[in-house]
């Protein structure tokens, strides 16, 4: 099955050619500006994601994104501060204004992450996981939905209109890599995946450049690339001190290496004909 063939009444493009607009309070994703979603891998502890949240927002990131349950390959390794991870997130909300995008693991949590967060992301492992996209599909909070690891674009694509055909049609698509021969990045970043799903449906797209390398001085380089191809979005990793992180902190950028990106970003999409909110 490719796009050109995909059955996709609601998510494909000419169900909306002009195009979805994705409202996170007062953030619109898939605007004429190009958005920044920043923030660590996973909530650690109070001064952390507080100082991080600070630092992100004066770079300016848009929406702060953190990790209250975190779906680890290893069951021993740091799962996530969990219940008191979004409540440290809804802190981080109110004291510095930014919309809030974490992970929803499990159907059974959803009550309480919507609490906390303004976007539900449904990670690479849960993208076909049927029940959760029916689960946020009758929800009517955004839903962030990051591509299968091994799935190709005509399978993404139909995951989020499984979503939409529960009835939330605010769903934003996310590019974070995919698994493939080359080991010498986490991931294998599809760039030629924005133009393509730009053309064939109305979704916002945004890149993962964190996830999508696993290498902390690649995320600028191909943050810039996306950004090029056509990105609605970014999604990075930062945190207070990378060396230190209990996640990730080989692909995360410290708040100076973000600070530093974001006018390189805006040069680029200004190059693209757009601008960062």
């Amino acid at each position: 099955m490719s796009l050109e063939t995909v059955n996709a009444p609601l998510a494909g493009r000419h169900a909306r050619p002009a195009g979805t607009v994705v409202s996170a309070g007062a953030v619109e994703i898939g605007g004429p500006a190009v958005v920044v979603i920043a923030g660590p891998c996973a909530v650690e502890d109070e001064e952390q994601l507080l100082s991080t949240a600070r630092e992100v927002k004066a770079a300016g990131a848009r929406v702060l994104r953190g990790g209250a349950y975190k779906p680890r390959t290893s069951p021993y390794s740091f799962p996530g501060l969990k219940a008191e991870g979004l409540r440290l997130l809804a802190r981080a909300r109110a004291a510095t204004g930014l919309p809030v995008v974490t992970e929803v693991m499990d159907a059974r949590h959803l009550e309480q992450v919507i609490a906390c967060a303004d976007i539900l992301q449904v990670g690479s492992r849960n993208m076909q996981n049927v029940t959760l996209l029916e689960e946020v599909g009758r929800c009517r909070v955004p839903v962030l939905l990051k591509r299968g690891m091994s799935a190709t674009l005509a399978e993404y694509l139909l995951a989020a209109e499984r979503v939409m055909a529960h009835g939330n049609e605010q769903v934003i698509l996310c590019e974070r890599g995919i698994r493939t021969f080359e080991p010498s990045t986490r991931n294998t970043l599809d760039l030629g995946a924005v133009p393509l799903l730009k053309r064939h449906t109305h979704l916002p797209v945004i890149v993962d450049p964190s996830h999508g390398t696993g290498v902390a001085w690649m995320v600028a380089p191909m943050a810039c690339a996306a950004v090029a191809a056509g990105a609605d979005g970014l999604l990075i990793e930062v945190h207070t001190h990378p060396e230190r992180a209990l996640s990730d902190g080989g692909q995360s950028l410290s708040p100076g290496e973000f600070a530093a990106l974001m006018p390189r970003l805006a040069a680029m999409a200004a190059a693209a004909g757009r601008s960062l909110a």
